[in-house]
């Protein structure tokens, strides 16, 4: 109740006023802020990384920071067979790779002192283990990164021939098993790579599943493949590189069939055991793959398989 007397009018207020129903002028707001009121705050300022030149050529980062969940029995399978593997290719390392024809070796040789050229090659061997070992547990991509440079490294020759790799344990061997014994170094190499980068990719996609970022249909079957190919695409590689280092073996056993005169000449050739021989296995090898695809096997075997799966 109000008072007596009292007016409950209140448009006396209002005389001399303008009453405005809309939102006040933008413009004349933005011209009142203050300088130190129109600040942007710095954590609203997204951070902005601008590749270098390499990451520009790679697509990206080539040792890329991740962190990941702790890792599952698919992770913990591909450890142990990277572990494995780095284990065998250590040891193929030193036996197919002698310190002869590298550049730390002649250095030891120019600087009198030979014994530190087996020393250093040893070195680099146990650097790229321990960088593997580092890179395979702790799921850490710099490790691995080192490990592969190291391993390629110690397999680069500056100065070597045929006889460089007839020392020492390869000289006990012959013909048939040594090139073997580089065909099994070369497959343990690529195949140590693609099994030591499938725990990082594994262990992005474990993580990113448990994570609940994305969906994955048919986890097992993507699994079963991969596994499948980890045996199947060795196999094939040693079967291709087995048939291009053994081409002076294949052409004298098929000419066998028609002439033994010219097998036997062919077997004696020269050429067949230079890079002759080896340029016509790889031209023999580009020969069947193409056939391989010119026959359109690979789609068949896909459609074989998806018809299996269903």
């Amino acid at each position: 109740m109000m008072a007596a007397g009292n007016s409950a009018d209140t448009a006396h207020l209002y005389e001399g006023k303008t009453v405005r129903s809309g939102a006040p002028s933008r413009k004349k707001l933005a011209g009142k802020m203050s300088s130190s009121g129109s600040e942007v705050p710095k954590d609203a300022i997204p951070e902005v990384h601008i590749p270098t030149f390499v990451e520009s050529l790679f697509g990206g980062p080539l040792v890329p920071k991740m962190k990941f969940l702790p890792a599952d029995r698919m992770v913990q399978t591909l450890q142990l067979v990277g572990g494995g593997l780095m284990m065998l290719l250590a040891v193929l390392t030193y036996l197919v790779t002698p310190a002869d024809g590298t550049f730390w070796n002649g250095f030891a040789l120019w600087i009198g002192f030979d014994a530190l050229g087996q020393i250093l090659h040893l070195l680099i061997v146990i650097g790229a283990l321990g960088a593997g070992f580092y890179g395979i547990f702790r799921r850490d991509a710099r490790g691995l990164m080192a490990s592969y440079v190291l391993f390629i490294l110690i397999s680069l020759r500056f100065a070597a021939s045929k006889d460089t790799f007839d020392t020492g344990v390869l000289s006990e061997l012959g013909e048939f098993w040594t090139k073997q014994l580089i065909v099994l170094y070369a497959v343990s190499l690529v195949m140590y790579m693609e099994v030591t980068n499938g725990i990082i990719r594994f262990s992005m996609l474990d993580t990113s599943i448990r994570t609940g970022e994305v969906y994955v249909m048919n986890v097992k079957k993507v699994l079963s493949r991969y596994h499948v190919s980890l045996v199947v695409t060795p196999v094939i590689a040693a079967i291709v590189a087995s048939a291009t280092l053994l081409i002076n073996v294949i052409i004298p056993w098929f000419f066998q069939i028609f002439d033994e005169e010219t097998s036997l000449r062919l077997e004696q050739s020269v050429e067949l055991t230079s890079v002759y021989g080896v340029a016509l296995g790889t031209m023999f090898v580009f020969v069947l793959v193409a056939g391989v695809f010119a026959a359109n096997i690979p789609l068949r075997i896909q459609q074989w398989r998806e018809s299996a799966d269903e």
